[in-house]
């Protein structure tokens, strides 16, 4: 379930690498095209492709922790001010995504959590196929199904599950997340595992 050092390590992707160990968990994050506003994100992107260059994966837990702080909590904090359409905010929507992450599961994919936001999705998945084509099949399914054009930012980010202290901390960050929201603007799916997580009051970063 966990990254296995000295195992192989798949890497695909063009614009922006990405690995992939057979069997393991991994964090997955896409967001709606007009989530972030694009000369912020293309501030971040040019600070970080310089960080990754002098940083290839896999990572130790230092550079993970400095990754982290330096690129990912920043762009969290962007995506949950809520910027763009939000069209997952509405819950038939956020049905229909549901609905196509799931027909995976069990089959190309197994999952442990995941939370679709208003303009982002976080999910916590074991993929059994590359998770490229993957993701491809599940933004092109949901927009059509959805109806509103090219909804999906090109891209995702990804980490792989590095232990069971990492995935305890990453259950609890999806299941933090839209803490600030209602009830009615964001769904929150958890498998067995997920659930025996027990909830922190302060919580933990988990990228």
């Amino acid at each position: 379930m966990f990254f296995q050092h000295g195992e192989k390590v798949f890497r695909h992707g063009r614009d922006l690498p990405h690995w992939q160990q057979v069997g393991t968990i991994q964090f997955i994050t896409f967001r709606l095209a007009d989530a972030m506003p694009q000369k912020k994100l293309t501030n971040w992107k040019e600070e970080r492709d310089s960080w990754l260059a002098w940083n290839p994966k896999p990572w130790s837990d230092r550079q993970q922790n400095e990754h982290r702080r330096l690129f990912h909590e920043k762009l969290e904090e962007w995506l949950d001010e809520g910027a763009g359409s939000c069209l997952l905010a509405e819950k038939s929507n956020r049905v229909i995504l549901a609905d196509v992450l799931m027909k995976a599961h069990g089959d190309k994919a197994s999952f442990e959590s995941f939370v679709i936001m208003p303009n982002h999705v976080h999910l916590l998945v074991q993929p059994f196929v590359e998770l490229e084509k993957l993701i491809k099949i599940w933004k092109g399914v949901s927009a059509r199904k959805i109806g509103k054009g090219s909804i999906w930012q090109g891209n995702y980010r990804d980490t792989m599950i590095r232990d069971a202290e990492h995935f305890r901390n990453t259950v609890r960050y999806i299941r933090k997340n839209p803490k600030h929201l209602k009830s009615e603007e964001f769904t929150l799916w958890e498998g067995k595992s997920a659930k025996t997580i027990p909830s922190l009051e302060q919580g933990h970063s988990c990228l």
